[in-house]
């Protein structure tokens, strides 16, 4: 009798090393390749998904259960949702598609690139069952036709503020997993503080600067690879490949990195074991400068990606790293002018104010935000004879050193025009005089400045006796009298041009308060905002206004907290007034220096003293 053939697949058969062999082939190439694989049935509902594309996106499995594309999948579900109908209609698979997912390790919706295909699933006569989903992560060389389109799309998303934390989380996002499985930025603490760094590092330059960790992103959520947290001060180790970009300037490609034969990695057990941990194989550290002036490095580091680093990766990710260098540098030197303006204008304004025996004052000053600059806003009070006392509120048009340097100038000569003890009117007229004459310096010196802004101001003298504030307006909102109900009301006062135009003489109206009445001058950033209409500002000004407070303190904190935002596109300032009702009686102080001394004639002027006024009561 013939021997019967063995059946395929029986075990104690012929092919059953060879069942078993595949069986553990389609295990591996299941859950252990990085293929991302997910199926859908004809009616567009998931019934299967693997583990490795929960990692490209960070949807788990059991969340894309029952679900169409749409809602399964992250990032581009759309577009993916409609490839899978076209395939399962006409059964022509798809593949080496874009297919564009949120990064597991960045901020904000920072996206990377996977490479996707898609088939349908037939059975024995044909009829389709669904279509199956493989997710790719790209390698080195996906984009060696399209470079340009990369970088054009890194110039779209790398750099979008001039923050420098922002801009390195940004150049991480973006290049993973396009290039890297992990990549982190780290800065050097002079970059962060706007200071300038050196050109070049090594230990022939002494102590190794500081440095500090700015970004990192990776395929893993959370960045587990990472030994150091955003912010964190990082290691370099000595005769490392770090050290080596540091002193060279030159990036460095180490195809295949091995924590167990590289000798640099047995001062760093710690990175030698990060390095195990996550099998990562090869390294590409790129130096991040600008201008001639090394900032920090790069590093970028393949784990799931079997491809080693080439030089077509070192190419691309030089041009990505010096895109984003440039912004670094650019917000570098922004930060830098930026603390410079903080600390001249914080010189220039008074550090308190004091009413005297005249008013009780209150004032608060909250700069622009980061991504705007300081501007040229400013306070004071100032004694005048007769108790009486001047209040003063202005605002420089710009940002930068510029404008707090014509701000300083500007205080400087109210307060020598105040120690004159000139009407509101006349000491704006002079002002202005006094400020185009300066801008005409300016431009007779022939440097290549900034043309001198315009300016705008509220100057205005409180007599005591008869609770009467004579104000001027130079191209500056009217000030707002609160009575002791809560009742809020904007004095209709002559309103002049800003500083600069020297066109008229300036004219001034009275405001009387009312017994225990409080009086607000302030800047154009408490009211004024680019998403809102400015009478909105000033309606939520007067409502903050009439609210009841124990001080006048606890008032100014109410006001600035109703502010639609705690990062103002320009500087915000209040000034607070009100006449102390407890005021003991006084001889008047002695006249300042020069006082008596006749003044140059200025023409006609529209002050109250000289010619009728516009009286408006509180």
């Amino acid at each position: 009798m013939a021997a019967q053939a063995p059946r395929p697949g029986i075990p104690g058969t012929a092919n059953a090393h060879t069942a078993v062999n595949t069986a553990a082939a389609l295990h591996g190439l299941v859950n252990g390749s990085g293929l991302g694989l997910a199926v859908w049935d004809t009616g567009l509902r998931c019934v299967w998904a693997n583990e490795a594309l929960t990692g490209y996106d960070g949807i788990p499995v059991a969340a894309r259960l029952g679900r169409p594309p749409r809602e399964a999948l992250a990032g581009d579900a759309d577009d993916t949702e409609t490839t899978v109908r076209r395939v399962l209609a006409t059964g022509a698979p798809v593949t080496g598609r874009e297919f564009r997912v949120p990064t597991t390790g960045g901020q904000g919706d920072r996206h990377g690139v996977l490479s996707a295909s898609y088939l349908r699933l037939d059975d024995a006569d044909g009829r389709p069952l669904g279509v199956c989903l493989l997710v790719l992560p790209v390698g080195g060389r996906w984009w060696a036709g399209d470079r340009l389109a990369v970088v054009s799309e890194a110039g779209a998303r790398i750099g979008t503020s001039l923050d420098v934390m922002r801009t390195a989380q940004e150049l991480a996002d973006f290049t993973v997993p396009l290039i890297a499985d992990y990549v982190t930025v780290d800065l050097t603490e002079a970059v962060r503080l706007g200071e300038e760094p050196l050109e070049r590092f090594g230990p022939s330059r002494g102590r190794v600067p500081t440095f500090r960790r700015a970004g990192r992103a990776s395929i893993h959520t959370g960045s587990p690879e990472s030994l150091w947290g955003s912010g964190e001060v990082v290691y370099v180790p000595e005769d490392s490949p770090f050290m080596e970009v540091l002193a060279s300037g030159r990036p460095v490609l180490q195809p295949l990195l091995d924590a167990d034969h590289d000798a640099w990695l047995e001062k760093d057990p710690a990175r030698a074991e990060k390095i195990r941990e996550f099998g990562m194989h090869s390294l590409l550290i790129v130096p991040v400068q600008a201008r001639g002036v090394l900032l920090g490095v790069a590093v970028f580091v393949r784990t799931r990606n079997p491809t080693p680093f080439d030089e077509s990766d070192e190419l691309l990710a030089e041009e990505l790293v010096a895109r984003a260098a440039l912004t670094l540098d650019n917000a570098r030197r922004y930060t830098r002018e930026r603390t410079a303006a903080l600390a001249l204008q914080h010189s220039l304004l008074p550090r308190r104010v004091s009413g005297g025996r005249a008013m009780d004052v209150a004032t608060r000053y909250l700069p622009a935000d980061d991504e705007y600059n300081v501007g040229g806003d400013w306070f004071d009070v100032i004694g005048l004879p007769g108790g009486r006392l001047a209040l003063v509120v202005g605002d420089v048009v710009g940002h930068g050193i510029n404008a707090a340097a014509t701000m300083g100038r500007l205080r400087t000569a109210i307060r020598t025009l105040a120690d004159l003890d000139l009407p509101p009117g006349e000491l704006l007229t002079r002002l202005d005089r006094t400020f185009v004459g300066l801008a005409e310096e300016n431009d007779d010196d022939g440097a290549a400045t900034e043309p001198s802004p315009g300016a705008t101001c509220a100057y205005a003298v409180y007599e005591p006796a008869t609770r009467t504030c004579t104000v001027a307006l130079a191209g500056h909102p009217p000030p707002a009298v609160v009575d002791p109900d809560g009742g809020v009301t904007f004095p209709d006062l002559p309103h002049g041009t800003s500083l600069g135009v020297a066109l008229l003489p300036y004219e001034s109206g009275e405001v009387r308060l009312p017994e225990n009445g409080v009086i607000a001058f302030y800047t154009d950033g408490l009211v004024e905002d680019r998403r809102h209409d400015i009478d909105i500002g000033m309606a939520r000004l007067s409502d903050a206004l009439g609210r009841r407070a124990a001080s006048l303190e606890e008032l100014c904190a109410a006001v600035i907290d109703t502010l639609p935002t705690t990062t103002p596109a320009d500087d915000v300032t209040l000034l607070l007034a009100r006449d102390r009702r407890d005021r003991p009686p006084a001889a008047d102080p002695p006249a300042p220096p020069g006082a008596d001394l006749p003044l140059p004639p200025t023409g006609p002027t529209g002050d109250v003293s000289c010619r009728p006024g516009r009286h408006v009561d509180g």
